[in-house]
């Protein structure tokens, strides 16, 4: 008899108790023993043992050698949608979110900048850089440009949700689109949101439009790799 096709369901319906159960924990908190999982849920510690296995490659959990096993903090899912905003869908999800105004510039704007904002190539092209924190980590960057007509919308923003500032001065804007990538962070990047220079980024490019379909912003997010999964509605 081949026990392994019998133990198979059992490891894997155990993985899946296991992976309901992990909201009961902080990130860095650590599961109990191995033993007294086992005599918890009346299974032998190979079984236990393929269990974590799967959670381990989920990324859920951290083998820490002469510690035990550590939960890890799960990535936070931002729903792209033509409404969707930074702030208020990651607020929404009860986490702490906070922009703060890292620069502000008035320069040329690319080729590529204009034709995306349908402006000349070399219109003044108003830029601002924030910090996105959620729960006092930084975990974004994102650059924000606009035509530089936009510059007394804008004027006295010092930090928070670009688009709540622009909406309550009458300017309601939608996602016209996204481009999504991956990249490794630059120095600089890495410094800011406090990561290895080895661990991925997220990056998304967005267009907003206003309610009559004109461009306004043009935006390019870099976020860490392991604190957001990205949903895409049709």
């Amino acid at each position: 008899m081949d026990l392994s096709r019998q133990e198979l369901p059992l490891y894997r319906e155990l993985a899946e108790r296991l992976r309901g159960e992990l909201h009961r924990f902080a990130p860095g908190d650590y599961l109990p023993g191995e033993l007294s999982l086992a005599a918890r849920f009346a299974v032998n510690r190979h079984t236990l043992r393929r269990a974590l296995d799967e959670l381990v490659r989920e990324g859920r959990l951290l083998r820490q050698k002469g510690k035990g096993t550590q939960v890890l903090a799960q990535p936070m899912i931002y729903p792209m949608q033509a409404g969707s905003a930074y702030t208020a869908s990651l607020s929404a999800q009860g986490h702490g979110v906070e922009a703060v105004l890292l620069d502000r510039r008035v320069r040329p704007a690319s080729d590529t900048e204009a034709r995306h904002l349908q402006l000349d190539p070399g219109s003044p092209l108003l830029e601002l850089d924030t910090l996105r924190l959620i729960d006092e980590q930084p975990v974004s960057l994102i650059r924000h440009r606009y035509c530089a007509s936009r510059e007394p919308l804008l004027a006295d923003y010092r930090g928070g949700s670009l688009r709540s500032h622009l909406a309550a001065r009458g300017l309601t804007l939608s996602r016209a689109y996204s481009l999504i990538g991956a990249r490794l962070p630059d120095s600089e990047e890495a410094q800011r949101l406090l990561m290895p220079r080895h661990a991925p980024l997220l990056t998304v490019l967005t267009l907003s439009q206003d309610l009559a379909g004109r461009p306004v912003e043009l935006s390019y997010s870099t976020s860490r790799a392991d604190c957001f999964e990205y949903q895409v509605a049709p």
